[in-house]
Order: structure tokens, then C-alpha cells, then sequence
């Protein structure tokens, strides 16, 4: 019974962690930095506890599931925490005296780190089920180890392998558990956040819906006046204000426009649709606006990248990313474009240039009702181009840096 309740202790230290977080630190936390930390530090205090309280049984027979803690730190952590966490455990076996487990489970981390940091990218790029199938093969390569470097400085005996046969199996059990619930507990997170967010934003679209078109009437017919007047045998200052006041005209109809995008109701008419294609389409449209910003354009683009979304659409997206990449770079560059597949059956699109590029802060609220770098701009643009992929059942993400320019990565589900 001891046995037992030592087990489930495990388990609890297990749970802990992943409760706090969801529960109390996703809502009021928004920095990714500023999680990635908390979380660190949560799945720090579950190693120490795991280590502290461990599942004891016969002569120095001990499991504990330290692996666990320092799996999802890495996994979800990145570099940093897995480095962290690491130090941890280390300088908690060291306070209880240098001996063949310490050896071991310094050698087992050497073993194990680098593979995990090596998973870790292609770990946040998989889908739920790829997920899961890592993190159960990272956890029992690290057993692997440990039962493989144990029996060199033990000797491979039953004796001394038979706790390590049976720590190997109850980890890969309990991280096959957890990093399903982990990932189902993100998916139910992910899934009200969007509920949130499209509440704030139907508002905006049944605003716009009623009084959009109202609006763009009178500037219409405002604009035809104003070209009736522009008369050859006006004065050039007054042909300037007309010219100017048509501009601003044109703006604020673009501006329209982008609401019409967002706010009317987006029709299932997806088809099958070469991302490539489009891709090269989008290029020759925009490859006169690039050279009148002194950019040049190259790319990469796999011919036969299929994927299931609205031509229009994904065109739309496309131009409204390439545009805001030409525009960010004021004395010209490279913007570099790319279309690929992935081994998680995604196409992959990449957009990246030399620009002005953004803070991690700025990162975050991109895609945003009425957040844009431009001084003219009013991000509904960045917003719908979000809407639409989110429509196809894909993902955007984007890395940045100030002053070192910009990636946009569109993943998209591929079809045959």
C-alpha cells in the first residue's frame, strides 16, 4: 500500500505543474518569455519534489519521474529551461554525496540533452499526435540510457537491472499520459481564446456590415466631384489640394475595403490549390511595387505544394504579407520567398526580409484590430490575412528581431 501511495504522490507532482499554469498563469501571463520562465521554474520544484519523495521499495530500490519535469521543460522550454533544469537535478544529487548514481546521472543527461534540444524544434512545429510519439520516444531513449550506463558501472545483472526495466516502462506509461493531456488541455485553452477573441470582433463586423457601404457612397461621389473640378486652368496650388484630398479619399476607401474583407461572413468554397502557383502569381503581381522600393525579390518555390483553401483568399494573405515585407525596408533589400513541404505534412511558406523588424512585444499583438507599424496603417490587413489562414486550418509564425528583419512562416495542412 505504501508502495501505491507513493506512486500517486508521483503522479500528483506531476499534475501540479500543468494545473498551475492552465489554470492561473496562461490568463494573466502574455509574454512568452515571461511563461516559458514560470513554467521553468514550476516544473523546477516538481523535480525537486520528485527527487525528494521517491517511490522506495526493497534494499535501495528507488524510481522517481525527474525525467518527466525535465522533458516538458525542454520540450516546451527550449534551450534555456532544459539547461536549467538540468543544473538542477545535478546539484541535488551532489548534495547527497558523489557516488555511482551521481556518475550516472550525470552521464545519462550528457546522453540525453542534446537530444532533446535536437527534437525540440520539430517538437513545436508537430501536430498533437506527432507530439505525443516524441515525447514518448525521448523518454525512453533517456531510460534507455540510464539502464544502459548502469549496467556498465554496475554490471548487467537482474539484480541491478530489474528496478531500471520497471522505471523505463512506468515513465514512458506516465509521459504518454501526461503529454496527452498536456496537449488536450492546450487545444481547450487555444479553442477559448479564439471564442474570446472572435466575440471582441463581431462587433467590428456587424459594425462594419451596416455601416461600411453607407459610408463609402458619399466618398464616392465627394471623389467624382472633386475630379470635375480639378480643371485644366486651375492654379497648381489648387490642383495640389484636389490631388491630395482625392488620395486621402482613395485611403480611406482602402480602409473600407479591408473592413468589407473581415467583416462579411467567410463562405466554404475551398478547393483543391497549388500553394506554388499562387505563390508565383503573387510575385509577378507585386514585382513592379518591389522595384519601385528598390527591393529585389527571390525565390525558392516547390512546384506541386497542394493544400485545400480559397484562391482568393490565400492570394489576398499572400500580398497583404509580401507588401507589408517590401514596405518595411525604406532603402531597399532582399526579401527572400520560399515554398516547401514538411514532414508533418504541412506546406510551408516563408517570407523574410532584410527590414525594420519587431520587438517580441510587437510580435504578439500582430494580427490585432487596429495595431500596425505604419504610421498610416491600421493592421486590418495583418488581421484578416490572420483570419484566413486560421480558416484554412493553418498557423502563422513569426521571427524577428529589431533592426535585423523579419520571417513570416505560414503552415498550411498539405493534401494529395
Amino acid at each position: 500500500m505504501n508502495i501505491l501511495k507513493d506512486f500517486l504522490l508521483q503522479l500528483t507532482f506531476m499534475v501540479m505543474p500543468i494545473f498551475i499554469y492552465f489554470t492561473f498563469i496562461t490568463e494573466r501571463v502574455k509574454s512568452d518569455q515571461k511563461r516559458n520562465i514560470i513554467m521553468s521554474f514550476l516544473w523546477g520544484i516538481s523535480i525537486v519534489l520528485c527527487m525528494s519523495f521517491p517511490v522506495t521499495f526493497g534494499q535501495n530500490a528507488r524510481l522517481e519521474l525527474r525525467i518527466i519535469p525535465l522533458l516538458f521543460g525542454s520540450l516546451y522550454g527550449g534551450f534555456w529551461s532544459s539547461i536549467c533544469l538540468s543544473t538542477l537535478i545535478i546539484l541535488y544529487r551532489l548534495s547527497d554525496g558523489i557516488s555511482v548514481g551521481f556518475y550516472n546521472t550525470v552521464l545519462v543527461l550528457l546522453g540525453s540533452l542534446p537530444v532533446f534540444l535536437l527534437f525540440q524544434k520539430k517538437f513545436a512545429m508537430s501536430k498533437k499526435d506527432k507530439r505525443v510519439k516524441i515525447a514518448v520516444g525521448l523518454s525512453f531513449y533517456y531510460c534507455l540510457i540510464g539502464l544502459t550506463i548502469l549496467g556498465i558501472l554496475r554490471g548487467f545483472t537482474i539484480e541491478y537491472l530489474k528496478v531500471p526495466i520497471i522505471h523505463l516502462i512506468f515513465v514512458v506509461v506516465v509521459t504518454w499520459f501526461f503529454t496527452r493531456l498536456t496537449e488536450t488541455i492546450r487545444e481547450i485553452h487555444q479553442l477559448r481564446v479564439e471564442m474570446q477573441n472572435s466575440e471582441k470582433l463581431r462587433v467590428i463586423s456587424e459594425l462594419t456590415s451596416v455601416f461600411a457601404h453607407e459610408i463609402r457612397n458619399p466618398m464616392q461621389v465627394t471623389r467624382g466631384f472633386l475630379q470635375l473640378l480639378n480643371e485644366p486652368d486651375l492654379p497648381d496650388q489648387k490642383k495640389e489640394y484636389i490631388q491630395l484630398s482625392i488620395e486621402e479619399l482613395d485611403r480611406a476607401n482602402e480602409i473600407i475595403n479591408d473592413f468589407l474583407s473581415f467583416g462579411k461572413p467567410t463562405l466554404n468554397n475551398n478547393e483543391r490549390v497549388n500553394a506554388g502557383y499562387q505563390l508565383h502569381r503573387v510575385i509577378n503581381i507585386l514585382q513592379s511595387y518591389s522595384m519601385n522600393h528598390n527591393v529585389e525579390i527571390k525565390s525558392d518555390i516547390l512546384d506541386y505544394c497542394w493544400i485545400y483553401a480559397n484562391p482568393q483568399k490565400l492570394k489576398q494573405t499572400l500580398i497583404n504579407i509580401l507588401k507589408n515585407a517590401i514596405e518595411s525596408m525604406p532603402n531597399g533589400g532582399i526579401v527572400w520567398i520560399s515554398c516547401s513541404t514538411t514532414d508533418e505534412d504541412y506546406v510551408k511558406i516563408t517570407i523574410k526580409d532584410e527590414g525594420i523588424g519587431m520587438t517580441k512585444k510587437q510580435i504578439e499583438r500582430l494580427g490585432s484590430p487596429f495595431y500596425s507599424l505604419k504610421e498610416s496603417g491600421t493592421g486590418l490587413g495583418m488581421m484578416v490575412s490572420y483570419q484566413i489562414v486560421r480558416s484554412f486550418k493553418g498557423k502563422i509564425q513569426v521571427n524577428s528581431q529589431k533592426g535585423q528583419g523579419t520571417e513570416f512562416i505560414i503552415l498550411l495542412p498539405q493534401i494529395t
